[in-house]
């Protein structure tokens, strides 16, 4: 497919699904009707039953075609598909179906393709390298694919990136560019801009094997000391920008529970494993995986025991956070156990997400609002969040503003620089480990590793970021 082609078939597969949503929200402006809710004076919408029947219908009709899209354009939006497929409170649940599939069911590039790519890498076909390497993927991705192979006996995976992916990538990123445009017109968040700026800068990462591999060492010698997650050892003569060969990890994918369980390995404890390994690497290390998909973990169980290792994959999307956003999340994190919305408001800012011309007042009432909703909620855990009914859904996203005030709202938070990778990682990772212990409470599992940061916090007295000069404390549990 020419990039032209491409770029013309991404922009008609959203654009058809942008007008079916257009068309469906004039219907709603047309039939809608407002009644005042009397427990709370508030407006509400009332939509008869035959336009709540056709959402479910176009809801179905426009997941479906985005899964074929996603399908036949691959690259890009096969990864978009799969990230969607994790963060499933943001769509219908026809979507989060659909595109689960694309977990597992990402269709490989042909073997004659791969060769093709490794010999203009490495100048050499792999049999050049290795004894034998296998024909059929044993893994295939957005942006490459696994192949297992031996050498001087051992079991290796190697990673080829696709032939032309990354001017398939700066195409796609066109298409992505126009959709955070359009995004904007309804949520006209300041810096919104800077979830396209990272995705670009996400993906020159992600298409670079060299970048991967040091990735891979500098975080598998942060969890040195700890025996219970494992990761690959990169074999550096065979790999380059485009290949990269590492060996070979066994496991069992983290999300088949059934098998895991029936291996006698207790999923609390694996849960909070691989939380407390998250807690880690954004508080202590602050270099932390920003892709923990489920494809991304193994599970190793340990023989006569309930405990098992978890094997840590994909080290492209690897990045870093910094101290300001990191001691931000703890006043925020403190406000919350403290019962304080003002040191809760003081971390949003710290953070970066108050707009400099915004209106502070409109958005700290809010806040305080969502943190009084926050401080009534009985439990914090993934299970609370999946056994709620649309309706409490709902009333706890719902801001508390009057209608005329939303866009004001909007225009008044600022996307933080850097906040992409940490949003989507948190919220991955919350999902994923709600999969596997739903009634975990993740917050209060990976308190100790915030405990150093908060005890340094309280003794500097001051009242924001701390200095150039501060250490960072360390923290232990793994």
């Amino acid at each position: 497919m020419s990039l032209f082609i491409r770029l013309v078939r991404a922009q008609l597969t959203f654009g058809v699904i942008f007008v079916s949503y257009m068309l469906h929200l004039a219907l709603l402006k047309v039939f809608r009707r407002w009644r005042v809710d009397p427990a709370t004076g508030r407006e509400e919408p009332v939509l008869p039953g035959w336009l709540s029947r056709r959402q479910a219908r176009v809801d179905e009709k426009n997941s479906k075609r985005l899964l074929e899209g996603m399908l036949k354009l691959r690259g890009v939006y096969i990864k978009l598909g799969q990230v969607l497929s994790i963060m499933g409170g943001f769509l219908p649940p026809v979507y989060i179906k659909r595109l689960e599939t694309l977990q597992d069911a990402v269709p490989p590039h042909p073997i004659d393709e791969i060769e093709e790519a490794f010999v203009r890498s490495l100048g050499a076909r792999p049999e050049a390298f290795f004894e034998r390497i296998d024909r059929e993927p044993v893994a295939a991705a957005s942006l490459g694919q696994v192949h297992v192979a031996y050498m001087d006996g051992r079991k290796m995976a190697v990673k080829v990136l696709y032939p032309g992916i990354r001017d398939v990538v700066r195409t796609d990123m066109r298409v992505i560019k126009l959709m955070v445009r359009i995004y904007k017109w309804f949520v006209p968040v300041q810096n919104i801009e800077a979830v396209h700026e990272s995705l670009v800068d996400l993906l020159r990462r992600e298409t670079d094997y060299i970048h991967e591999a040091e990735c891979m060492r500098r975080m598998s010698a942060n969890f040195a000391n700890d025996d219970h997650i494992l990761f690959p050892e990169v074999i550096e003569s065979v790999t380059t920008r485009d290949v990269l060969t590492m060996t070979f990890m066994e496991g069992i994918k983290i999300t088949r529970l059934d098998e895991i369980r029936g291996r006698g390995v207790d999923l609390h404890k694996l849960a909070e494993r691989l939380v407390k390994s998250f807690y880690r690497q954004v508080f202590v290390d602050r270099f932390f995986h920003a892709d923990p998909h489920p494809g991304n973990f193994l599970v190793q169980p340990i023989a006569g025991s309930d405990d098992a290792r978890i094997v840590v994959l994909d080290f492209g999307a690897i990045s870093e956070v910094d101290d300001k956003t990191v001691f931000g999340m703890v006043d925020v994190l403190r406000g919350f156990f403290e019962q304080n919305d003002e040191l809760v408001l003081r971390g949003i800012e710290d953070i970066g997400f108050v707009a400099e011309d915004g209106d502070r007042k409109l958005l700290e009432q809010t806040v305080k609002k969502y943190f009084k909703k926050l401080l009534k909620l009985e439990a914090r855990t993934p299970k609370a969040f999946m056994t709620a009914s649309s309706k409490e859904l709902e009333a706890f996203a719902d801001p508390g503003v009057e209608r005329r005030e939303l866009r004001v709202l909007m225009r008044s938070v600022h996307y933080p620089d850097g906040w992409f990778y940490v949003e989507r990682a948190s919220v991955m990772m919350f999902w994923l480990a709600g999969q596997i212990a739903p009634d975990l409470d993740q917050v209060q599992v990976g308190f100790p590793y915030v405990l150093p940061l908060l005890s340094q916090r309280l003794a500097s007295k001051r009242p924001s970021r701390p200095s150039e000069g501060e250490t960072r404390p360390t923290a232990t549990g793994g």
